[in-house]
């Protein structure tokens, strides 16, 4: 009864980590989580700037797993190198070293403050991005929280004499207990729980210093399998991402392992708590393997390519189309979905492309656009046909609507491809070709609006699978804001044009054309929110007033 009840306690107190993990990770995405994607999409022009990306996006997120994840999406879109996006997984296993470490430093007393201070705010607070930021204050007091319950529910296994035989077995048998924790840490999806489990076991004095350097080996094996796991199903780019970073700790395991009971050694003469000998395990080995293997990243970029080759034709085309599905219009129309959200992230990519070729006036930025403006097209047209096959025949009144709503928003979604490629990279091109210079306030009212496109079609995208009604209402707040935007930059604009400035009158057309398109685009994006605000009975029929 007495063991029952400790791995009652046990277990909940990681469950309870887990919790609090999912909270951060949660509670930032909301307040943070386009910066973020932003962020993580743009800090990748140079090695250092890729390793502290993916440093602060993990610390921020608190999973490791979600920035490679975000990364490989990058990747994929061809909007982050292979050899930048292992640089920044380098970066991530860092980060959640870093935040093993923090926890562990002794701040439990913070907990019950920072679970107030964040349930205040979430109460308090209107704005979703603060109440995000609520979320995750309570998140991180869970964490503290929990890790202080870890240290009380192993307590009682320093008399287990049944815990004491098994791991003076895993104690000789060091590849088996780097296994094991390897499994804990795939089930759990997090090899930060399973690092502050081993922190508290051996706090309790139940571990030897060895057994300890390969449970935390196996911590780390283990944390970069679920990341191999999700990205099975996606596009070879992606999968070598994270194929990867799982190949670079696994070596990076094997050969730390035999050298377990050195290192162990060398930690504890250091001056550093000997109880915290588990996170800065974690920690080193880390550290020790991104400065290893960093020179390698374009060697193992270049491997992977070979490992996992390009599928001939296999990106161009439509791959959630299946003709089996015409006969089930359920499964037709979530496969038609799931093709538009690919088309979806096209024009992101083509969006971000032009945006990065804007602000930094490098024009290789655009090479990549008029291919995928292509594939925008091919797979617009596909949807189209596909969906056309469905007939009226067997389509209840709901899934005509649903039909309809996806080629709209298809058919959309090809316009502001024509927009970006027809328009914004001519209107780009004549800027850096010309060496031409906005005045700083143009320059940063364009850079604003090409930033809140970006965001607005990200909004759109889960509009279109969530049909969410509230989603659909800001949207739509928001194209009002983008024309009031597109209004003001362009009278502040004529101002400066008045005032004889001279940037301004070199880059007027550019100016007042750029801001035409993007607002075209927004009003674009925006389309998708209408049917569900009509279905909703939340859409007028004009903007008009009624006379009188």
């Amino acid at each position: 009864m007495q063991s029952t009840i400790v791995m009652i306690n046990l277990f909940g107190a990681v469950a309870l980590l887990l919790f609090g993990l999912s909270l951060v990770k949660d509670g930032v995405t909301r307040a943070f989580g386009s910066k973020l994607r932003a962020g993580l999409a743009q800090g990748t022009s140079g090695s250092i700037r890729s390793f502290g990306t993916g440093l602060a996006a993990t610390l921020a997120l608190q999973s490791s797993t979600a920035t490679a994840l975000m990364t490989a999406s990058f990747v994929e879109k061809g909007l982050v190198r292979s050899q930048m996006a292992q640089i920044v997984l380098l970066g991530a296993n860092v980060g959640t070293a870093m935040t093993a470490w923090i926890v562990a430093m002794g701040i439990g007393w913070l907990s019950p403050l920072l679970v107030l201070a964040g349930v205040v705010i979430q109460r308090m607070s209107r704005s979703s991005a603060r109440q995000g930021g609520g979320f995750a204050l309570v998140g991180i007091g869970l964490m503290l929280l929990s890790l202080d319950l870890l240290r009380i529910a192993t307590e009682p296994m320093r008399e287990s004499q049944a815990l004491a035989a098994f791991l003076g077995m895993l104690d000789s048998a060091w590849p088996v207990a780097m296994i094991i924790s390897a499994g804990l840490a795939f089930a759990s999806s997090s090899s930060l729980a399973i690092v502050m489990l081993v922190l508290s076991l051996s706090s309790a004095g139940v571990l030897s210093a060895g057994l300890t350097v390969a449970l935390v080996l196996g911590a780390n094996l283990g944390g970069a399998i679920p990341p191999v796991i999700a990205t099975l199903s996606s596009a070879p780019p992606a999968r070598r991402v994270t194929l990867g970073n799982f190949v670079v700790r696994g070596i990076g395991c094997l050969i730390a392992l035999p050298l377990a009971g050195i290192g162990a050694d060398f930690l504890q003469n250091l001056p550093l708590p000997r109880q915290n000998l588990p996170v800065d395990v974690h920690l080193s080995f880390n550290l020790v393997v991104a400065i290893l293997a960093w020179p390698f990243a374009g060697m193992l970029a270049r491997l992977m390519r070979r490992f996992v080759p390009d599928v001939e034709g296999g990106d161009a085309g439509p791959r959630y189309l299946d003709e089996a599905t015409l006969d089930t219009p359920v499964m037709a129309l979530s496969g038609a979905t799931r093709e538009v959200l690919r088309v979806g992230d096209l024009i992101e990519a083509m969006l971000i492309h032009a945006s990065n070729a804007f602000s930094n006036n490098d024009v290789s930025e655009l090479r990549n656009i008029g291919k995928l403006e292509k594939q925008v097209d091919l797979l617009q047209q596909e949807v189209k046909i596909f969906l056309s096959r469905l007939g009226r025949d067997g389509l209840d009144e709901e899934d005509g609507r649903r039909s309809i709503v996806i080629i709209d928003y298809a058919i959309n979604l090809e316009h502001m491809g024509d927009i970006i490629e027809k328009g914004l990279c001519d209107q780009i091109s004549k800027k850096v070709t010309n060496g031409l210079k906005f005045s700083e306030d143009g320059y940063q009212e364009l850079k604003s609006l090409f930033n809140l496109t970006v965001d607005n079609l990200r909004i759109a995208q889960t509009i279109f699978v969530t049909r969410n009604a509230d989603l659909a209402r800001h949207l739509i707040e928001v194209k009002v804001n983008v024309r009031h935007m597109e209004k003001r930059s362009a009278e502040r604009h004529l101002e400066r044009l008045r005032d004889g400035r001279l940037e301004s009158l070199q880059t007027s057309s550019l100016h007042l054309d750029m801001l035409r398109d993007l607002k075209r685009i927004n009003a674009h994006v925006a389309s998708v929110a209408y049917p569900i605000l009509e279905e909703s009975g939340l859409l007028t029929e004009s903007r008009l007033r009624p006379p009188g």
